[in-house]
């Protein structure tokens, strides 16, 4: 299978499973559990049923819009994820490159394997700061500080993370930050040389937002449950939320948020937007869907925040969908992440093709020009 090959996120997803040791991509696919939620995140937009109208004059078609006060050329967002150059040598970088070419928005974790300063520094594109809230002040601050003197567009919140939940497939292979070989998935590594041989030659594996103050995960191989158990704030609460919000002083976001109540309590606290997710499904198993929730939230909360819905995203109509449920934008993980582990930038930059362009097809054959057109008139319910 070739980069050529992959016509949709799911062929991306193939192609990674190929070119990965297999630790490494079941970090990436797995989810809590018994990855229901993980399942259901996708499955869950099969319950609505796009209706078009014809004959809508649809040569000329704008997909922009603006998030979070920048514009961006597609209403997708990619999400912020961690640990990326375990999936590819190039990361952060490789991501960071590829949404700058499409004029969207990217995100980096507090666990990313490039700098703030470094990501900066590469990209004029918008960028997101995803903070997790450690027990060290210090670090906190530090970051927070760090996104400032950097420029970065907007903070998000991460507050879905306070424990892991329990990854199964990442306790069968013992997969850690930075990644090690065992006995078990030695022939793994070895039946991928060239993953195995940018990992060994490389740059030494890094969070190099962190490695000034924890030696986990940089200096010191850690399980990510291990790490987010012993390193995460567990006391975080509304009142955490709002001194971070206070401390940064910019575009501030809550990433994880679930419930009516919680989306009430982020425009309380003055958040200038949510993300409804889950995690992918890896916290908490037997949650609801993202985008099940979504016609709740905005319902309350609509007009009020920005509402990003993430979780569960593989093509074009999910996006459509979304957009047509009161969503500001949609965004996701995996459906980079597959094409980063594929093929690095240009996996990346493939991937976005695609669904740009199931997006401006999706427009046309609905009858909207632009995706302010879009509203609950345009779906119906199974």
């Amino acid at each position: 299978m070739k980069l050529s090959d992959c016509h949709n996120i799911d062929d991306f997803r193939r192609l990674a499973k190929a070119r990965l040791p297999w630790p490494v991509f079941d970090y990436i696919d797995g989810a809590a559990d018994d990855e229901l939620t993980k399942a259901r995140n996708t499955s869950a937009f099969d319950d609505v049923d796009l209706v078009p109208d014809v004959l809508a004059g649809v040569e000329t078609i704008d997909t922009s819009c603006t998030i979070m006060g920048c514009r961006s050329e597609l209403p997708l967002m990619l999400s912020p994820t961690a640990l990326q150059r375990a999936f590819h040598r190039d990361g952060e970088r490789a991501v960071a490159k590829a949404a700058e070419k499409f004029g969207v928005w990217f995100g980096i974790s507090s666990l990313a394997t490039h700098s703030i300063e470094e990501i900066a520094a590469l990209t004029s594109a918008p960028k997101l700061f995803q903070l997790y809230v450690h027990k060290d002040k210090g670090l906190n601050a530090s970051m927070i500080e760090r996104c400032k003197a950097a420029d970065f567009d907007a903070l998000a919140l991460t507050v879905d993370t306070i424990v892991s939940g329990k990854r199964e497939r990442c306790l069968r292979s013992g997969f850690t930050t930075p990644p090690r070989f065992s006995a078990s998935s030695l022939w793994s590594y070895a039946t991928r040389p060239r993953w195995t041989l940018d990992y060994v030659f490389g740059p030494k594996f890094r969070l190099p937002n962190l490695d000034s103050y924890v030696a986990e995960g940089s200096g010191k191989a850690v399980s990510i449950q291990e790490y987010f158990n012993t390193m995460l704030d567990t006391g975080m609460d509304w009142d955490t939320a709002a001194r971070i919000r206070q401390d940064w002083g910019g575009t501030f976001a809550l990433k994880g948020v679930m419930s009516v109540a919680d989306a009430r309590r982020a425009v309380d606290i003055g958040a200038d937007a949510i993300w409804i997710s889950n995690h992918g499904g890896r916290q908490l198993d037997g949650s609801r869907a993202p985008f099940d929730q979504l016609r709740e939230i905005v319902d309350e909360v609509g007009g009020e925040i920005e509402i990003i819905l993430d979780g569960g995203v593989r093509r074009g109509t999910h996006v459509m969908k979304s957009l047509a449920m009161g969503a500001t934008a949609a965004s996701g993980g995996r459906l980079y992440l597959y094409a980063l582990a594929a093929a690095g930038q240009e996996g990346v930059e493939r991937a976005l093709t695609i669904l740009k362009e199931e997006i401006e097809r999706a427009m046309r054959l609905m009858g909207v020009s632009n995706v302010q057109q879009l509203n609950r008139e345009r779906l119906r319910f199974r």
